[in-house]
């Protein structure tokens, strides 16, 4: 028997999906559109876009970025993984850095100055 996809879901991931949905939902509102109308424009169903706006974790993460796009919200998605705020994985890589930068030595040949 299939593992249901909110069970292998971390909660506090539930909970910002949760959040996102809520948001859309709010922001669709805002802007006085129908469901319906939404659902087209975003070439979508009806029932996904009540998926989205509940925050439902199986969605395709392209579908909530399409509903986003239509309300004029794409914008932050490019930054959810920006390296310049992935704070941990900055430090890893600094850690990695070496401590020092070692010039490698001057093999002896025609242009050295071993021979003066």
């Amino acid at each position: 028997m299939p593992v249901p996809i909110k069970s292998t879901i971390p909660l506090p991931v539930l909970r910002l999906l949760g959040k996102l949905g809520s948001d859309i939902r709010d922001a669709r509102l805002r802007r006085r559109i129908r469901t319906v109308t939404l659902a087209e424009r975003a070439l979508i169903s009806r029932t996904t876009l009540h998926r989205i706006e509940r925050g439902d974790p199986g969605v395709s993460m392209g579908n909530y970025s399409t509903v986003l796009f239509v309300l004029g919200l794409h914008d932050g998605i490019s930054e959810l993984a920006d390296r310049s705020r992935d704070v941990l994985g900055l430090d890893i890589l600094e850690e990695t850095l070496p401590k020092r930068v070692r010039v490698p030595r001057r093999s002896a040949g025609p242009h050295s100055r071993a021979g003066e």
